[in-house]
């Protein structure tokens, strides 16, 4: 079976963000900043890069500012050419000109199941992308592309692991499942969530990143609230496996940043900036200077 690929994408990007609070009171946790570019560029970078052309973003209450970043400005980017300064006016302009840009709200944060729903009247009955809007990889190891292909050919749900270590099983999605001739792709044949490690039916664990037939929103208006009285998006995949829908996962081996967690998001301004070639040699020399020094060792002082 094959089927068209994929060209739109849904992000999901309304939830409340409390971990940050009160830095996300006004500014979405999308558009925190890690380095100079917020979390949401790299993810619509991610989509871009990978010839997603049509991008949905699934916003709530105090989140108009996403779309914002994604329009022109004219006054900053006249400014910037009068002064002369074309590295930056490309990156101004650079991040309206990555895809076409929509918006849908969700009214309550009902769960991801809902959130990917309120997208049915946009995506259709076409196949599509989902993107968590807090984690993204490494840009010179995509994984999009290759789950974008997966699913033409098989027209069913595609999924993407990584491996994780036994004690961390409990954090994550786990799935169970069959090998392939490929090392890197799975057939699920089933999602167990935060499982014990004595428990979890392997160490792949469910990243961010999902590709969809547009069959599942009829599926998704007819299941019930789950865990946490929120309408699951993992509920919806069961129904859909059990009925005989092929699933299938791509196990990923580069690098997953997560900034869902203020460990996760200052991990990845680190990790990215001492990458940078700007920057990351002086960066680098600084922080070694930092975590060396015995004054800043041990916690915060009395």
């Amino acid at each position: 079976m094959t089927t068209k690929r994929a060209v739109k994408a849904v992000i999901p990007a309304a939830g409340l963000a409390t971990r940050f609070l009160p830095a996300t009171k006004a500014v979405p946790k999308e558009l925190l900043p890690v380095v100079d570019r917020p979390v949401l560029q790299y993810i619509v970078e991610e989509a871009a890069a990978a010839g997603i052309t049509d991008v949905l973003l699934v916003t709530g209450r105090g989140k108009t500012a996403m779309v914002d970043h994604f329009d022109r400005r004219p006054d900053v980017e006249a400014r910037l050419a009068e002064k002369g300064d074309q590295e930056r006016l490309a990156a101004v302009r650079r991040s309206s000109e990555l895809a076409d840009i929509y918006t849908v709200r969700q009214g309550e944060p009902l769960g991801l199941g809902h959130a990917v729903g309120t997208a049915a009247s946009h995506v259709g009955d076409n196949p599509f992308a989902v993107l968590l809007g807090d984690e993204f990889v490494e840009e010179d190891k995509p994984l999009l592309p290759a789950m974008l292909d997966l699913q033409a050919k098989t027209g069913g749900i595609v999924l993407a692991f990584m491996e994780v270590a036994p004690h961390e099983t409990s954090r994550y999605g786990i799935a169970s499942v069959k090998a392939t001739d490929d090392p890197d792709v799975v057939e699920v044949t089933g999602l167990v969530e935060k499982p014990s490690p004595e428990e979890a039916p392997s160490n792949l664990a469910v990243l961010g990143r999902y590709v969809l037939p547009g069959s599942i929103f009829d599926v998704i208006a007819d299941t019930k609230p789950g865990n946490g009285g929120e309408i699951q998006l993992t509920d919806a995949m069961a129904t859909m496996l059990a009925d005989g829908v092929p699933v299938h996962g791509i196990v990923y081996r580069g690098h997953r940043y997560d900034t869902g967690m203020p460990l996760g998001y200052l991990q990845a301004v680190v990790q990215l900036a001492v990458q940078r070639e700007d920057l990351g040699e002086e960066f680098r020399a600084w922080l070694t200077e930092f975590v060396g020094d015995p004054k800043f060792i041990g916690g915060p002082k009395g």
